[in-house]
């Protein structure tokens, strides 16, 4: 009853109520899908058999799926393919300005040490 070229519908997850074709026969319980529904492996129990039968290759693509549908006036939607998000780009700073923001901090530590120096020493803190 489930064999290649057999058109279901699917019955359970969240491609339920899509047609599909039978792909492949994995053993007595599963079978490969496609069509309407992602391409996966499916257990007989989640699909109801029709009684069209098409003339499909074992394991065929799912170009060769989609054509045979058509043919018969099932429409099938392919799915977006997601493109990478392009990641920022680091900046880089320019060798200068990292000199420059570097001599800064110790331009003001040079000032601050002048300033504890020139304070002047009382005799009680020498002892």
């Amino acid at each position: 009853m489930y064999e290649i070229g057999r058109l279901c519908v699917k019955l359970a997850g969240r491609d339920a109520g899509m047609k599909c074709v039978i792909v492949d026969v994995h053993d007595g319980f599963f079978v490969t899908i496609d069509g309407q529904t992602r391409r996966r492996k499916c257990n007989i129990k989640h699909l109801e058999p029709l009684d069209h039968v098409f003339k499909v290759k074992k394991g065929a693509s799912h170009a060769e799926v989609v054509k045979v549908l058509k043919e018969h006036k099932i429409s099938v939607v392919d799915p977006k393919t997601k493109k990478p998000a392009e990641k920022p780009k680091k900046v880089r700073k320019k060798k200068e300005l990292l000199d420059q923001a570097e001599e800064e901090p110790q331009a003001k530590e040079n000032t601050d040490s002048e300033k504890k120096s020139s304070k002047p020493i009382k005799k009680e803190d020498k002892k």
